[in-house]
């Protein structure tokens, strides 16, 4: 991962959103895109690779969600719902009616929180590693993250980000602490929730990834795709799956993600075919 030195100079504000003082950054012109991190995350730990290629024919939206980065913590609970409902209320502070959604990991989920409970907002979807159901993750994922404690990331990109952004360094205990939480307590959508998205989407994921890849199968079938493209014309919805990529890896797939990404947000909504 490539993080800026502790000299750069971010192009960040803040703004007051449920309770937060939110941090957020705008690249580029044009349409918006919202970049959502993943866990333990940063603007730059997430995206920044990528970041200023997309910049150069959008508007990109980054933001730092509660107790991550730059955006300090307050005495709440992590959970999708608001975080999703945070990322939302920055939009409409922000004056933005509709923007593509890009979500990686923890960001993916925020994402599809967003699509299902808040459609009007979203213009196309990209899920990075999503999962939509506690069975879509490998058990070992929540066992590992159960057992995890301060130290075990010590020198990690994660803390070394963490030391660098955030206005308390010392709650990085509690973030770990509620980011198990969020985990913990995660019970996702139902497959008629996640069916009744309507944004196009492209479901990225790792051959290696913590999640499965027959759950990256399923959701893509509940948003349209799986049927013969020749025969009934292309979905909406879009998936790949990056060979020899883990989860953590998947992220710094540049190459891959930039090509992938620019095509499907740049292209018309197919004519035929999708849900």
């Amino acid at each position: 991962m490539i993080m800026a030195t502790k000299m750069e100079m971010r192009p960040g504000r803040y703004a007051p959103v449920n309770g937060l003082s939110m941090y957020y950054e705008i690249h580029g012109a044009g349409r918006p895109l919202v970049l959502l991190h993943g866990a333990f995350m940063t603007i730059e730990g997430s995206f920044q690779r990528m970041l200023p290629t997309l910049a150069e024919t959008r508007q990109v939206l980054a933001v730092e969600q509660q107790a991550h980065g730059r955006t300090a913590d307050i005495d709440r609970p992590l959970t999708y719902g608001g975080m999703a409902a945070d990322t939302v209320a920055l939009l409409r502070h922000l004056g933005v009616s509709e923007a593509d959604i890009f979500g990686y990991s923890m960001g993916a989920a925020i994402a599809l929180e967003i699509a299902v409970r808040h459609p009007d907002v979203v213009h196309k979807l990209v899920l990075a590693s999503p999962s939509y159901t506690r069975e879509g993750s490998y058990p070992e994922m929540y066992e590992g993250e159960e057992n995890l404690k301060p130290e075990d990331l010590a020198g990690t990109p994660f803390a070394e980000e963490y030391a660098r952004t955030a206005p308390n360094p010392d709650a990085w205990p509690r973030l770990i602490e509620k980011v198990k939480q969020l985990d913990r307590e995660f019970r996702g959508w139902t497959a008629e929730e996640i069916r009744s998205i309507r944004a196009p989407t492209l479901v990225i994921i790792g051959d290696s990834d913590v999640n499965r890849p027959e759950h990256a199968v399923e959701i893509f079938r509940l948003l349209g795709g799986g049927v013969p493209g020749d025969i009934v014309g292309l979905p909406a919805s879009r998936l790949a799956v990056l060979p020899g990529t883990t989860h953590i890896t998947l992220i710094d797939r540049t190459d891959w993600l930039l090509a992938m990404i620019g095509e499907f947000l740049d292209a018309p909504a197919p004519e035929a075919g999708g849900a």
